[in-house]
């Protein structure tokens, strides 16, 4: 399974082009405004940026074909103002969280912690 981190300090993050090409794979009827409250000036919709329940958060799973196949196609371009973004290849069926420090992510596999 494929899975896509940034590996870099500052945080992931898509560039403009890279979301734009993630809602084509994807079949999304994706627009855009600017907006004052958003990282790099720009909110993303799904259909009418004028109805709030189409506004797109953001909130990608990483391991999505259609995101990884964006990343790979762009390469250094998918990579928003903050990102190095990687693609990294773990086992197929782990089960994996996210990890970071100071916006550097790598992948690691779930087990259990008590506290």
């Amino acid at each position: 399974m494929k899975v896509v981190i940034n590996v870099c300090y500052g945080g992931f993050g898509l560039s403009h082009e890279a979301m734009v090409r993630f809602a084509e794979i994807k079949g999304f009827d994706l627009q855009w405004t600017k907006s004052q409250f958003s990282l790099l000036d720009k909110t993303y919709y799904i259909g009418d940026p004028k109805n709030e329940k189409h506004f797109w958060y953001g909130d990608i799973d990483r391991s999505d074909p259609d995101l990884v196949q964006a990343v790979e196609e762009l390469g250094e371009k998918a990579n928003g103002e903050f990102a190095d973004l990687k693609v990294v290849d773990i086992p197929d069926g782990i089960e994996y969280t996210i990890e970071e420090y100071d916006g550097t992510e790598w992948v690691a596999e779930k087990h259990r912690t008590w506290s």
